[in-house]
C-alpha cells in the first residue's frame, strides 16, 4: 500500500499539538534526565576541556552538545511547541539544586535560549515533520546560538574572525550537527523501540503502531 503524506510515520495530522497532562509528566521526566547528565558533564568539562584546549585551542567546543541535546531529544519524543524550552528549562533547574560552576543566570538564560532555537526547525515545518535531516538542522540552530552566545557573554577576548574563534564555532557546529541532531535521532529511536514511548504518536511511529 502507498503511504500518504498524512499516513507518513514522520508526519503529524493537523491538530494534535495541545499539551495533555502525559505530555508535561513525560517532559519533566526527560528534564531531569537531561538535568542530570549536564550536571555529570559539569564535572568531566572541568578536566576534559583544559586537555582539549591544549591540544587545540576552541577544540572543546565540539563537546558542548552533551549540554544542549536535550532540545531536539525532547521535540522528538513529545512534538508538541515549547517540548524543547520546557525540557532545558526543568533540566537547567535540576543541575542548579545539584550546583554547578556557573551562575544561575547563565544556565537559564542559555537553557531558554537553546530551547528556542531548537524549536525553529521544526516550527519552520509547523511541527508536522519529524526526521533526521530536520532533527540536524535543529542541531545545528541551536550550535550557532549558543556558538555566539558564549562568544558574546563568556569569551569576550575572542574574535569571530579569528584562529580560536573559527576553530570555536567549527566545532560548536560540528558537536551540534552530530550530538544534538544526530545522537538524539538515535537516542529517540532508541527509546521507542523499547515500547517506552507507545502513548505517544512519536513512538508508535517508530513502532509501527496505528492510532
Amino acid at each position: 500500500m502507498t503511504i500518504t503524506k498524512s499516513q507518513h510515520p514522520y508526519t503529524r495530522p493537523s491538530g494534535s499539538l495541545q499539551w495533555r497532562p502525559m505530555d508535561i509528566a513525560v517532559s519533566s521526566a526527560i528534564g531531569v534526565a537531561c538535568g542530570l547528565v549536564f550536571w555529570g558533564f559539569n564535572y568531566v568539562s572541568a578536566w576534559l576541556f583544559p586537555m582539549l584546549a591544549a591540544i587545540l585551542p576552541g577544540l572543546g567546543s565540539i563537546l558542548h552538545a552533551v549540554w544542549y541535546f536535550s532540545g531536539p531529544l525532547a521535540l522528538l519524543i513529545i512534538r508538541k511547541p515549547g517540548a524543547a524550552i520546557f525540557v532545558n528549562l526543568v533540566g537547567s533547574a535540576v543541575e542548579m539544586l545539584l550546583g554547578n560552576q556557573f551562575s544561575f543566570g547563565f544556565v537559564f538564560l542559555s537553557g531558554a535560549l537553546q530551547g528556542l532555537s531548537a524549536e525553529i526547525a521544526f516550527a519552520i515545518f509547523l511541527y508536522r515533520r519529524w526526521t533526521l535531516s530536520i532533527t540536524m538542522l535543529s542541531g545545528f540552530l541551536v550550535a550557532i546560538e549558543y556558538g555566539f552566545y558564549l562568544l558574546f557573554f563568556q569569551y569576550q577576548g575572542v574574535a569571530l574572525i579569528s584562529p580560536r574563534g573559527i576553530i570555536h564555532m567549527t566545532c560548536e557546529i560540528i558537536g551540534g550537527i552530530l550530538i544534538g541532531g544526530v545522537m538524539s535521532w538515535y537516542l529517540y529511536l532508541a527509546i521507542a523501540k523499547t515500547g517506552a514511548l507507545d502513548k505517544f504518536a512519536s513512538g508508535r511511529a517508530v513502532r509501527g503502531i496505528s492510532d
